[in-house]
């Protein structure tokens, strides 16, 4: 049965960016675009190993802005729209919470997560497969 509304998890990453791209081509129901941006205090977060400040805070504000408006782009580009949201929390807990309160009955994002912290990366790996684990709604995972 084909889904009535779907959530794309944008995190920058190129295979988020295939994820939108995947989405938009196979789904023709209203899709979600969502972007979830740690606290800084977070253990996942950048600032569970630097000092948090609120130059940090507005730069992570800002990249969540820039993944948004280019989601926004690249819908309109194949005469779509999305509709997106900026949650805040840990990614995968953000996520499902979302699934639960919002309808949406099919998820699809990318297999892990990407920055140019170097940080990141390594820590953000488990967000898919916690998706996967534990949504209550099928997740398609682009690899």
């Amino acid at each position: 049965m084909a889904p009535s509304h779907v959530l794309v998890a944008l995190d920058g990453s190129p295979l988020a960016d295939d994820a939108l791209e995947f989405a938009l081509e196979v789904f023709e129901c209203p899709i979600t675009v969502v972007n979830v941006v740690t606290p800084l205090d977070a253990g996942m977060s950048e600032g569970g190993v630097l000092e948090p400040d609120e130059k940090r805070l507005e730069t992570a504000e800002d990249r969540a802005e820039r993944v948004i408006e280019r989601a926004r782009d690249r819908a309109a580009a194949v005469d779509r729209t999305v509709e997106t949201t900026v949650e805040s929390g840990d990614p995968a807990e953000a996520i499902l919470a979302y699934v639960e309160a919002s309808g949406v009955d099919h998820v699809v994002m990318g297999g892990h997560g990407g920055s140019e912290s170097g940080v990141l990366p390594r820590l953000l790996g488990t967000v898919a497969t916690t998706v996967v684990g534990e949504a209550p709604v099928p997740v398609t995972v682009v690899r």
